[in-house]
């Protein structure tokens, strides 16, 4: 199979890829391949991980148990997402879902739900959001899966917080500079912070500034809700600092 030809089903799995490796498949990968997209033993697909990058494979087996692979060659290398981080306030569930698929479509590397004092939502459906994420990195050509963490506070994070990584918040309110300006002049890892529906608490962006590593960005005049200015700051970030100049392989 030439690269110009490639499959369009792509699949994570955890396990390691090598040529001539049979690689288990759970038995949710099973049915969506034997149920959803009708495929049959001998059919080709795409298997990646972080670890070993993507391969070319063919199903060797499958049942209502599960499935085999067997890798045959290796279609790229692994390659690292931008050293980016999603902090956000977690939102109601259709939004969450948006914010975790679609910064998983835009190279965030870690995911990380916090909670601020206006945040209405207080649980967070990490399995759910974690099999988002899975489903968007196989859609988004992406080599890996990013970090889905778990929740914080805003204290804590801000206590835990590595050196040198630079955090950008989206401030509703007070001043800060245009997000395309300061994505521009961030060099080495970064991280947005988005807060909830109904913004930061006028204390917390008083105690978000004290530190050093905080670039309070404004996103324009207009107030967004909480997951279209988590997805907007993502895609600004990308085109100015990020990977925005990679292509995808060719796919049938």
């Amino acid at each position: 199979m030439t690269s110009d030809a490639l499959p369009r089903t792509r699949l994570y799995v955890d396990a390691d890829l090598a040529a001539g490796r049979s690689v288990a498949l759970s038995e949710a990968q099973a049915h969506h391949l034997r149920g959803v997209l009708r495929l049959a033993p001998g059919a080709g697909l795409r298997l990646f991980n972080p670890r070993d990058g993507e391969w070319l494979a063919r199903l060797d087996g499958l049942s209502k148990a599960g499935g085999t692979a067997l890798a045959e060659r290796q279609l790229r290398p692994p390659a690292p997402e931008p050293d980016l981080w999603l902090c956000f306030a977690p939102v109601k569930k259709d939004a969450v879902d948006a914010v975790v698929e679609k910064g998983t479509e835009l190279g965030a590397a870690v995911l990380q739900p916090v909670f601020t004092r206006y945040t209405d939502v207080q649980r967070v459906n990490l399995d759910r959001l974690r099999a988002h994420a899975v489903a968007a990195a196989e859609q988004s050509e992406r080599l890996d899966v990013p970090q889905v963490r778990d929740p914080v506070g805003l204290e804590a994070l801000l206590a835990a917080w590595p050196g040198g990584r630079t955090l950008l918040v989206c401030a509703e309110a007070g001043e800060a500079r245009p997000i395309a300006d300061a994505a521009a002049e961030t060099s080495g890892p970064a991280a947005l912070l988005v807060g909830p529906e109904g913004g930061f608490a006028p204390a917390e962006l008083e105690a978000l500034i004290r530190h050093e590593f905080v670039r309070p960005v404004g996103l324009g005049p207009r107030i967004l809700r909480a997951d279209t200015a988590a997805i907007a700051a993502l895609a600004i970030w990308q085109s100015l600092a990020g990977d925005g100049c990679g292509r995808p392989p060719h796919r049938v």
